[in-house]
């Protein structure tokens, strides 16, 4: 298969997102997610349609391929106005591992008062917590609990600052 037919298969299984039939949208996510790295910026840009289930299809998709290339787009999918998109955004961050620890935490810097980002950034720094990371982190995601502590943007900065080599891909 060349590029150009690969490129329209691509569109066509992406197109087949917005359908109404459960199993076919399934189908072309599972076919996309099969290609792998060239379906992450298809997948990147459904991530910004108007209908919930292509964000979902999106998100579920970006997961599951785990590129790091994905990242920026999952930490825009993490305020999403759906909880389920947000959550298999902040499932994707989990999936791709430590290489989303600087990026969320600059997200959590810029954005400290979206109560979405600091619900799905407290649950990807947990989920990636490990036993060395686990003391650096417990202030963070503690002051993530509390939706009105001013403190979040300085702690994340303060983990910024140390060794982001602590942190270890999950199993």
């Amino acid at each position: 298969m060349n590029e150009a037919e690969s490129s329209a298969d691509i569109e066509s299984l992406i197109a087949d997102l917005t359908c109404d039939d459960v199993l076919k949208c399934q189908k072309a996510r599972r076919t996309l997610v099969d290609m792998g790295s060239p379906a992450v910026a298809p997948f990147i840009e459904a991530l910004s349609s108007p209908i919930h289930w292509v964000r979902w299809e999106a998100a579920k998709g970006l997961g599951e391929i785990c590129d790091p290339a994905a990242i920026d787009a999952l930490l825009e999918a993490i305020e999403d106005l759906n909880f389920d998109v947000r959550w298999l955004a902040a499932e994707g961050l989990i999936r791709i591992g430590s290489d989303s620890i600087v990026p969320l935490l600059k997200a959590i810097i810029h954005r400290p008062d979206s109560v979405k980002m600091r619900m799905g950034a407290h649950h990807v720094l947990h989920d990636l917590s490990t036993d060395e990371s686990q003391g650096l982190l417990q202030p963070l995601l503690t002051a993530l609990d509390n939706l009105e502590s001013p403190e979040v943007p300085l702690l994340a900065m303060e983990v910024l600052n140390k060794h982001c080599h602590l942190y270890t891909s999950p199993s």
